[in-house]
């Protein structure tokens, strides 16, 4: 109402922490890429003694990005208008680059500023957004390529027993060793559950073709993840197009501003578009894109982030599902109290815990910290 006070937020922290994988000899590896650790990048915004929490997963600098560049504008701002900040984030860093590092330090601060405004008005997130649902359905991701053939099976055919009817494993780093890896996972989780693949766009067009029809005729695969890399947005047409009919070619992790998704749906070059909420833009971001895969009658599938996706993804009309990565699953359990477990395959936010419902726990954390002090 005209005159009403804002609630201002009072601060901004950030804090970076790297916890190293639990692959084979300290590394996990995919299509096109090898890493021994991951790192979350902390935001936390105050307003009236309460604290929202946000985070991204990326290099250490992008927490000095926060520092540098969005503390100074979100600090000040109304802690009820998310959005609004959000446009500002954006108009500030135009010069200082808005895709990559840029759009998912933004992300870190917008979950944050949204985790505030549900924890003041003493909502469970999911509340407060436009939400379309009430949970999310997920599916298994993890099989990294340098797993022998029994961890790989037996982490996705965990996933099955525990309810989770849709798995994931990557490929296509040595593709000549597919075959005998995903025999063994279809042994191992029988013909009733979708098996999807990752090859993290490691094949040229020509073998993403010849492995797109090889994965659905001998092995039932129903997802075909970044069969060439995703900037090639000709590329991934090509597989959509001409690949088996019961095959879906997906793509968008990578997705950082609005006219990323935008070219994926150009045509489109994807059955089901993928995002990542903090990535595109954290959730006001998101909703752009929703609003966008609705227009053009295309599924949004969420990529991991599984504790914050729960939450934003109820507000994605067009709703497919939720990665429910290993690696992330992980992390946040090692961080956060208030975590999520899946149940008849869904992820089903808290109605009893505002906003995104997470705790950090510090002493835990401490341990992993790059970045940042810890709050006193």
């Amino acid at each position: 109402m005209p005159g009403e006070e804002v609630i201002a937020v009072d601060g901004v922290r950030t804090h970076a922490f790297e916890v190293s994988t639990d692959g084979p000899d300290g590394v996990e590896e995919d299509g096109t890429l090898r890493w021994g650790s991951t790192t979350v990048i902390l935001v936390e915004v105050r307003a009236e003694g309460h604290t929202g929490i946000g985070y991204t997963y990326g290099d250490v600098s992008v927490a000095a990005f926060v520092d540098s560049k969005l503390a100074p504008i979100a600090e000040g701002g109304d802690a009820l208008a998310p959005a609004a900040a959000w446009h500002r984030m954006f108009a500030g860093i135009r010069n200082a680059g808005r895709p990559g590092a840029g759009a998912m330090a933004v992300s870190a601060v917008d979950i944050a500023l949204w985790d505030l405004k549900a924890r003041l008005l003493g909502l469970p997130l999911f509340r407060v957004l436009p939400a379309f649902h009430d949970r999310v359905p997920v599916y298994g991701s993890g099989g990294f390529t340098n797993y022998s053939l029994e961890r790989l099976t037996s982490q996705l055919a965990g996933w099955v027993e525990q309810g989770i009817g849709r798995v994931k494993l990557k490929t296509s780093r040595r593709p000549g060793e597919d075959p005998r890896r995903l025999t063994a996972v279809r042994e191992a989780i029988g013909s009733g559950p979708e098996l999807f693949a990752d090859a993290n766009g490691a094949l040229t067009r020509k073998q993403a073709l010849y492995w797109a029809r090889r994965f659905a005729e001998e092995w039932d695969v129903r997802w075909f993840e970044e069969p060439v890399a995703s900037d090639d947005i000709a590329g991934l047409r090509l597989v959509r197009d001409h690949g088996p009919g019961c095959l879906d070619v997906a793509a968008g992790e990578y997705g950082f501003v609005l006219e990323d998704f935008a070219d994926l749906l150009d045509g489109p070059a994807v059955d089901c578009l993928q995002a990542d909420v903090t990535r595109c833009g954290g959730i006001t971001g998101l909703l752009q894109v929703a609003g966008l895969a609705s227009a053009h009658q295309i599924d949004l599938s969420a990529h991991c982030a599984p504790a914050v996706s729960a939450h934003a993804f109820c507000a994605v009309d067009r709703l497919r599902h939720l990665e429910y990565f290993h690696d992330h699953v992980r992390v946040e359990g090692l961080l956060f109290d208030g975590i999520l477990e899946p149940g008849d395959g869904m992820l089903v936010p808290a109605t009893d815990r505002p906003g995104l419902g997470l705790q950090v726990r510090w002493d835990d954390a401490e341990p992993y910290r790059v970045h940042g002090d810890r709050p006193s």
